[in-house]
C-alpha cells in the first residue's frame, strides 16, 4: 500500500473517541449554517448520521426523532442530523415526510432540527461515519453524544439495515446527565427511579465501613454498593421546567 492509499484509509477510519473534544466544523444545513460544536456550548447535542435521503429506514428514524425533539430539548439536548446528500435533496425529502408519510400513528411530521449537507463527506470522515466495509458512498447510522463542554461522551454505531432504538438513545442521555449531577454510576437497564451505583471503596477502611452497614447504602460486597435516588429528584435536576 502506497503512502497516499494509507493516508486515505486512515482518514476514512479515523473517528473521535469518548473523552475527546468533538471535531469542529462549519456546515450548511436545512436550518442555516452551523458552527459545531461551538453553537451548542452549554447544552448537550446529539449528532447522528443516516445513509441517504428518500430511504425507508431513514424516513422512519427522522420521523421518530422529530416527534421526540421537544422531549430531547427538555433534557437540554439538541439534535443535528447528517447525510452526504445535498441541501435540495434534504429539503425535498423533509417536505415529502411532512406531506405524505405516515408511520406508527405519526403523520404531518415536520423536521425542525438541522440536517447537514455533506456531499464532500468532510464531516462524515471527521467522525468516522463512512465505513468502507458497509458502504463507501453512504454514512452508517452513527450517534455521537456531545456534552455542554464539547466533549464526546458516548458513541453508538448501527449498520445501514438497522433502525435505531430511540428509547435507548434518550435513556443514555438521561443516565449520563444523572451521573454528572449526582456523581454516581448507573447499572444495567437503569431508568430514573432505579437504584444507582456508587464508586467502589478506595481504601480498606471505607470498605469495612460500608460492609458494616450505612443508612443510605445497600452493599452486596465491598465493591458493589447501590443507593436509592428518587425519580422526581432526578427529573427535576436534569429536565428543564
Amino acid at each position: 500500500m502506497n503512502t497516499i492509499e494509507s493516508e486515505t484509509e486512515e482518514q476514512v477510519f479515523s473517528m473521535p473517541r469518548i473523552g475527546d473534544k468533538a471535531p469542529e466544523f462549519k456546515a450548511v444545513t436545512t436550518q442555516g449554517e452551523i458552527n459545531f460544536p461551538s453553537d451548542y456550548k452549554g447544552e448537550w447535542a446529539i449528532l447522528f448520521s443516516h445513509p441517504a435521503d428518500f430511504t425507508p429506514v431513514c424516513t422512519s428514524e427522522f420521523m421518530t426523532f422529530a416527534h421526540l425533539e421537544s422531549k430531547f430539548k427538555k433534557a437540554n439536548c439538541n439534535l443535528i442530523g447528517l447525510s452526504i446528500d445535498g441541501i435540495y435533496s434534504h429539503i425535498a425529502w423533509l417536505r415529502t415526510i411532512k406531506d405524505k408519510i405516515k408511520f406508527k400513528g405519526m403523520k404531518n411530521i415536520e423536521v425542525k432540527f438541522p440536517l447537514i449537507e455533506d456531499i464532500s463527506m468532510q464531516v462524515a470522515k471527521k467522525y468516522g461515519m463512512i465505513q468502507p466495509g458497509e458502504s463507501i458512498t453512504q454514512a452508517v447510522r452513527a450517534v455521537f453524544f456531545i456534552d455542554p463542554n464539547g466533549i464526546v461522551r458516548a458513541i453508538i454505531y448501527y449498520p445501514l439495515s438497522l433502525g435505531r432504538n430511540f428509547d435507548e438513545i434518550y435513556r443514555a442521555l438521561i443516565a449520563m446527565q444523572t451521573s454528572d449531577k449526582f456523581n454516581v454510576a448507573t447499572p444495567a437497564d437503569w431508568n430514573p427511579g432505579d437504584d444507582v451505583i456508587i464508586s467502589p471503596a478506595g481504601s480498606c477502611g471505607v470498605a469495612e465501613e460500608r460492609m458494616a452497614g450505612t443508612d443510605d447504602l445497600e452493599c452486596e460486597d465491598w465493591f458493589f454498593c447501590t443507593k436509592k435516588l428518587d425519580k422526581d429528584l432526578v427529573l427535576k435536576e436534569v429536565l428543564k421546567s
